[in-house]
C-alpha cells in the first residue's frame, strides 16, 4: 500500500500529490491519502483522505509557511518539538494500521522520522531541482534570501560559492527533528540537504533545463559524501505540476479575451503585503493584470484593468497571457514553460532562486529581487520576443514527457521492491 501525504499549507504540494494520485490510480494501484490539514485541504475533496492530528488552521499554516526554509529563522524547525513528536507518532501508527509500505510526500517533513519509526520507505518530490548533483556542479545561484543571515551582506560570488558548498554541511532547520529523533531512538537528519531528501527523491525536471542528465542523477549516492542519510537516492521523472480540476470562470475568460497585453500574477504562499506591493507596481502599466489571490483578501485593489480572483487553474490561464509572475516555485515555473509563457520570478528561498536561474540561463525567464522595479522589468520582458521564443522551446521539451506517469511508474516499481 502507498500513502500520499500532501502538506496542505501549500497549494503546490497539494496539487502535485493530486497529480500523483491520478497517475497511480490510473495504474490500478491502491493509494491512501493522509494530511495534517491546512487551507488547501479543500482540493482533496474529490478523493478519500484522513487528517492526522488536530488539523492545521489557516493561521497555523501561515505561520508554518513563514517559518519554512529560506523564510524563517534557521535555528528553528518549523514545528516545535512537541508537534514533531505528535505528528511522527500519529503518522507511524497510521502507516502500521494500514499496511503502508511506501510513503510519498511533498514537504510533510515529519515523515523523515515517522517512516523510520514505522519501518516504511520514503519517497519525496519537494526538493524539486534542489538536489546534490546540482550543488556539486555549482549550479545554485547566489540566494536572494540567504539561509545564513551572515551572508546577507556577502558579495554574490562568495554567497554563491558558499551555498553550493554548504547545503549538506549546515544543520539549519534540523534541530527539532534531531532532538525528537534522539528521544525516539531513530535516525536523525544530518543536514539541510538531507531535510529535503527521502530514501528516493523524484527529480521532476528535464535534463535540458536541469543541467544534469538522468544517468548522473541515477548514479549519485551519498557514499564518500558528508551530510546525507546513507539510503538517499535520486531519479528523474520529468515535469510534475498542477492541473487543478477547477473551471475557468466566465468573467476571467472575458477578461483574458480582451485585446492588449495581459500579465498573470500568482504569488501563492506569499505574505499579502508583498503581493500588494507587486500589484501596486504593475498597476502603473497599461496592461491588464489578472491576480490569483488564493487565500489573501485583495478585493479592494480591483479595477477595470486589475482582476482579483482566488485560486485559479493556472494551466488554463498561462497559455492565454503574455507574461506570468510568480515566486518561482517549481510548479508555477513548469506550468509557465508548459504553456510557452515567459516568466518573471520573485523567489523567496534558495530552491526558488534555482528554478528561476535555470530558466534564465535558457532565456525564458528573468529574476527579480525585493528592490527590483517590477513595472520596468515586466515592460522589458513584454517588449522582447526572445523570452517567449525560449519558453516555447522548453514547452516542446515538456510536451515529450509525461512526468506524472513516469513518477507513478517509479513509485510502483519502488513499492514492489520494498
Amino acid at each position: 500500500m502507498i500513502c500520499l501525504l500532501p502538506h496542505c499549507a501549500y497549494l503546490s504540494e497539494t496539487s502535485r500529490m493530486l497529480e500523483l494520485h491520478r497517475a497511480l490510480t490510473d495504474l490500478g494501484l491502491p493509494v491512501r491519502v493522509a494530511t495534517h490539514g491546512g487551507p488547501h485541504e479543500r482540493f482533496l475533496a474529490g478523493i478519500p483522505y484522513d487528517v492526522l492530528g488536530p488539523g492545521l488552521s489557516t493561521t497555523r499554516a501561515a505561520r508554518f509557511v513563514g517559518s519554512a526554509v529560506g523564510l524563517g529563522d534557521p535555528r528553528q524547525s518549523m514545528y516545535d518539538d512537541d508537534e514533531i513528536r505528535s505528528y511522527v507518532q500519529a503518522e507511524a501508527e497510521y502507516f502500521k494500521a494500514h499496511g503502508i509500505k511506501v510513503a510519498v510526500t511533498g514537504f510533510t517533513v515529519t515523515t523523515l522520522l515517522s517512516t523510520r519509526l514505522a519501518g516504511v520507505r520514503l519517497i519525496t518530490e519537494h526538493a524539486g531541482s534542489f538536489v546534490p548533483p546540482v550543488f556539486e556542479k555549482r549550479l545554485l545561484p547566489a540566494p536572494t534570501h540567504p539561509v545564513d543571515p551572515r551572508l546577507r551582506r556577502a558579495p554574490k560570488w562568495l554567497s554563491r560559492f558558499l551555498i553550493n558548498r554548504t547545503v549538506n554541511r549546515t544543520t539549519s532547520y534540523c534541530g527539532g527533528f534531531n532532538r525528537v529523533a534522539e528521544s525516539l531512538g531513530i535516525e536523525g537528519v544530518p543536514s539541510l540537504a538531507a531535510l529535503l531528501l527521502g530514501d528516493l527523491s523524484l527529480v521532476p525536471e528535464v535534463p535540458e533545463v536541469l543541467g544534469v542528465s538522468a544517468a548522473e542523477l541515477a548514479a549519485w549516492t551519498p557514499k564518500g559524501r558528508v551530510g546525507y542519510r546513507p539510503s538517499s537516492r535520486l531519479t528523474a521523472v520529468g515535469p510534475l505540476f498542477a492541473h487543478l480540476d477547477l473551471p475557468l470562470p466566465d468573467r476571467v475568460q472575458k477578461f483574458l479575451d480582451h485585446p492588449g497585453p495581459t500579465i498573470y500574477l500568482a504569488m501563492t504562499s506569499t505574505p499579502p503585503a508583498q503581493v500588494r506591493a507587486a500589484i501596486a507596481s504593475l498597476g502603473t502599466l497599461d496592461v491588464r493584470l489578472l491576480v490569483a489571490g488564493t487565500i489573501h483578501d485583495l478585493g479592494d485593489l480591483a479595477s477595470d484593468r486589475i482582476m482579483i480572483e482566488g485560486t485559479l487553474p493556472s494551466h488554463l490561464v498561462m497559455p492565454q497571457v503574455d507574461l506570468a509572475i510568480t515566486t518561482a516555485g517549481q510548479g508555477s515555473t513548469q506550468t509557465a514553460m508548459a504553456s510557452g509563457t515567459p516568466l518573471l520570478g520573485l523567489p523567496l528561498h534558495p530552491e526558488q532562486d534555482l528554478n528561476i536561474a535555470l530558466l534564465e540561463r535558457l532565456g525564458a525567464a528573468r529574476h527579480a529581487t525585493p528592490t527590483t522595479n517590477l513595472a520596468t522589468l515586466a515592460t522589458e520582458m513584454l517588449e522582447s520576443p526572445s523570452h517567449r521564443d525560449a519558453a516555447v522551446q522548453i514547452q516542446k521539451l515538456y510536451a515529450a514527457v509525461d512526468g506524472p506517469a513516469q513518477a507513478a511508474q517509479t513509485i510502483a516499481a519502488y513499492t514492489e521492491g520494498s
